[in-house]
């Protein structure tokens, strides 16, 4: 199959196999279709729960990531399948390509629907080399030539904390980890830091020429935030000290038409289907972006990654 922009995702219906015997007997077929199209929809399966889940990602994938360098509240389920993320069903989760502000990240995602909700909650998705295209090419060069900064800042008594994002309390850990993956740090009163990473924005796939919109840029802005919660974060905070906010890779700030241009392009790009119950969704993290709608309803999806990926270029301090 040519790497081309087609539509996501691909639906695989039960045609009486188990889900794991015709991921075995599919494979390479699967694996190509995903990397072509950017996600599968395994859909009328009896999966077998969280262990079957477990069962499935490793037959596509093998073994399954732990979540690190975290940025959004979620916990494990069992072993390595974890929650999406927890935040409160009213909220919209913003497009977004999976630890793109990471200097790696899983190629693969997987989403299992427990739970369906009564009303939306999809994961929307949006194909990054099609989001690259609804880009004007002036804006893209701007970011391709000055990159892409995500600052964090780690309040003691706000937030998640350091401690759980880097997995550990120990700072001679974490100053590690940050100079293995270039990430500037600054420890800042008692139980404070602030972090600095500069990543590019545009990246190829793994045996691709077609570039792809791939950063966390637009949703860690703090324009894409509702605007009470804009509000609310800078009268706590001020500007610099915001939990998390972006900017061009030499510190400037990315101008407020730039950044409703950039969602736009996202939102333009995106699809939507509504869930059922035990589909599971994959996706090619370097093909398609995910986000997350409000919803009603007892909504539960598992989560897990697989498949880590190291580029060429990981940044610059």
């Amino acid at each position: 199959m040519s790497d081309t922009i087609a539509t996501l995702p691909v639906v695989v219906e039960n045609d009486g196999r188990s889900l794991t015997d015709l991921i075995t007997d599919r494979r390479v077929e699967l694996r190509a279709a995903l990397v072509e199209h950017g996600g599968l929809l395994f859909r009328g399966f009896d999966v077998g729960g969280v262990d079957g889940f477990d069962q499935v990602v490793r037959a596509l994938s093998g073994e399954p990531l732990t979540y690190t360098e975290r940025s959004s509240p979620r916990h494990a389920i069992k072993g390595r399948v974890y929650t999406s993320t927890d935040y409160p069903p009213d909220e919209e989760i913003f497009l977004h390509n999976e630890n793109s502000y990471q200097a790696r990240w899983p190629l693969t995602l997987f989403f299992y629907c427990i739970t369906a909700p009564e009303t939306q909650g999809a994961t929307p998705l949006a194909d990054v080399r099609r989001v690259y295209q609804e880009i004007d090419p002036q804006v893209r060069e701007e970011f391709v030539r000055r990159r892409w900064m995500l600052v964090r800042n780690f309040h003691e008594d706000f937030g998640t904390p350091w401690q759980h994002v880097f997995g550990t309390d120990d700072r001679a850990e974490v100053e590690a980890y940050a100079a293995a993956n270039r990430i500037r740090l600054e420890w800042r009163g008692k139980g404070g830091l602030r972090t600095r990473a500069v990543r590019d924005v545009v990246h190829h796939r793994p045996g691709s020429d077609i570039p792809r919109w791939f950063n966390h840029a637009t949703f860690f802005h703090l324009s894409t935030l509702p605007k009470d919660y804009q509000e609310g974060l800078l009268d706590m905070f001020g500007a610099e000290d915001l939990p998390s906010n972006t900017y061009y890779g030499d510190g400037g700030e990315i101008p407020a038409d730039v950044m409703d241009h950039l969602r736009a392009a996202y939102r333009a790009a995106s699809v939507r289907f509504d869930y059922q119950r035990d589909d599971v969704l994959v996706v090619d993290n370097m093909t398609a972006a995910h986000g997350r709608e409000p919803f009603t309803g007892p909504r539960k999806i598992a989560v897990a990654m697989a498949e880590p990926h190291t580029p060429e270029s990981t940044g610059a301090i």
